[in-house]
C-alpha cells in the first residue's frame, strides 16, 4: 500500500590525444593475461586489455568496494564524498554524481571508470564511453550483490586472491545475522533516508533487504519509486511501529531527536532507530554493521511491546 507523492563538454585535445595513445604506448611491453569480458549491472560487456592499473570510481560505495577487493592501490580518482578508508583522502577528485569533472577524468588517464547504475547521471557515462573510456556501471540491490561486486572487481583488478577473502568473509556475516534473526515477530517498519522533502525507499532498494532479514516488513515496499518521496500523511496512514532513520546531519552515535517532529506528534507510539548514512546508505561490507544494529534494536522493540513498556 502506498500513497506517497513521487518526486519524481569541452576536452582539451592533448589531453584526450595522450590518454588514448600517449598512456597505451607507454603501456607497451608489459606481458599480462588479459581479464575475461565480464557484464556489469547493465548487461553491458566490459573488455579489458589487461588488468586494470588505473580505476575511476563515481561513488563512495564503489571506491569503499575497490579498497575492499583489494584494488586500492589502482584507484587513480574518486568522487567529492568519497571519505572512507582514510587512504582515499589523498586521491584526486572527479566531481560528483551531479557534475563529473570530464577534463579531469581524462587527465588521470582511467583504464577502468566503474560508475553507480542508478546514482551515476545516464549522460555522463555516454560522455565518457563516446571517449573511448572503460565504464562499468554496478548496482547492489540485495546485500547478496556486494559479494558479487568484490568478486566482480576483484577479476577486473587483477585481485581475485582478496577479492575472494574478503567476499566469503562478507557471507559468512551476513548468514551468521540471517540465522541469528529468523522467524522473528514481523514489526511494521519505514526508513527515512533524507528529511527535505521526507524520503523512504521501496521493496527493491537494499536497505529494504535489511528490514526483511530483520524481521521488519518495509510499510513502502510497494512504491513505484526506489526512494520515494512522502509525506506526514503517509506515515499516519502506515502507522509504522518502529522506524529507521538515517537523515540526521548531527550524527553522533547517540540517541538523537528528529527536532522534535516525530515525537510529540501523532507518530509517537513509533520507535526511532538511528543509523549512521555511511554504513546504511552505502552498498559496501560495512553494511552489515548497519543491519546487526538495525536487527538488534528491533528485538528492543518486541520486548517493549510484549512488555507494555514506552519505548519514548
Amino acid at each position: 500500500m502506498w500513497l506517497g507523492k513521487l518526486g519524481s563538454f569541452c576536452v582539451i585535445p592533448a589531453l584526450l590525444w595522450a590518454w588514448t595513445s600517449g598512456a597505451a604506448g607507454a603501456r607497451q611491453g608489459v606481458e599480462e593475461t588479459p581479464p575475461p569480458s565480464l557484464t556489469d549491472d547493465r548487461g553491458h560487456h566490459v573488455r579489458l586489455s589487461h588488468f586494470s592499473r588505473r580505476i575511476i570510481s563515481l561513488s563512495p560505495s564503489i571506491t569503499e568496494l575497490v579498497y575492499a577487493a583489494g584494488a586500492g592501490d589502482k584507484l587513480v580518482g574518486a568522487d567529492l564524498y568519497s571519505d572512507y578508508p582514510d587512504a582515499v583522502k589523498s586521491i584526486p577528485r572527479i566531481g560528483d554524481a551531479s557534475s563529473l569533472d570530464l577534463e579531469r577524468i581524462v587527465a588521470l588517464e582511467p583504464d577502468l571508470v566503474i560508475a553507480w547504475r542508478s546514482g551515476s547521471a545516464a549522460v555522463d557515462i555516454r560522455r565518457l564511453e563516446r571517449l573511448g573510456m572503460n565504464v562499468a556501471a554496478t548496482e547492489a540491490s540485495r546485500l547478496e550483490d556486494v559479494p558479487r561486486l568484490l568478486r566482480l572487481i576483484g577479476q577486473w583488478a587483477g585481485t581475485s586472491t582478496q577479492a575472494e577473502s574478503a567476499a566469503r568473509a562478507y557471507e559468512n556475516e551476513l548468514r551468521t545475522i540471517r540465522d541469528s534473526y529468523a522467524g522473528r515477530e514481523k514489526v511494521r517498519m519505514v526508513q527515512l533516508i533524507w528529511r527535505h522533502p521526507l524520503m523512504t525507499v521501496n521493496g527493491n532498494h537494499i536497505i529494504s533487504d535489511i528490514i526483511s532479514i530483520c524481521g521488519g516488513v518495509n510499510m513502502f515496499a510497494s512504491a513505484p519509486a526506489l526512494t520515494p518521496v512522502i509525506g506526514m500523511e503517509n506515515l499516519l496512514e502506515v502507522r509504522p511501529r518502529a522506524i529507521v532513520s538515517s537523515i540526521s546531519p548531527r550524527f553522533d552515535g547517540r540517541e538523537i531527536r528528529l527536532d522534535g517532529w516525530i515525537r510529540g506528534s501523532a507518530m509517537e507510539g513509533s520507535d526511532v532507530i538511528f543509523i549512521h548514512p555511511d554504513l546504511i546508505h552505502r552498498q559496501t561490507p560495512r553494511i552489515l554493521q548497519a543491519a546487526r544494529k538495525v536487527c538488534e534494536e528491533l528485538d528492543k522493540v518486541r520486548f517493549a511491546t510484549r512488555s507494555g513498556i514506552d519505548p519514548m
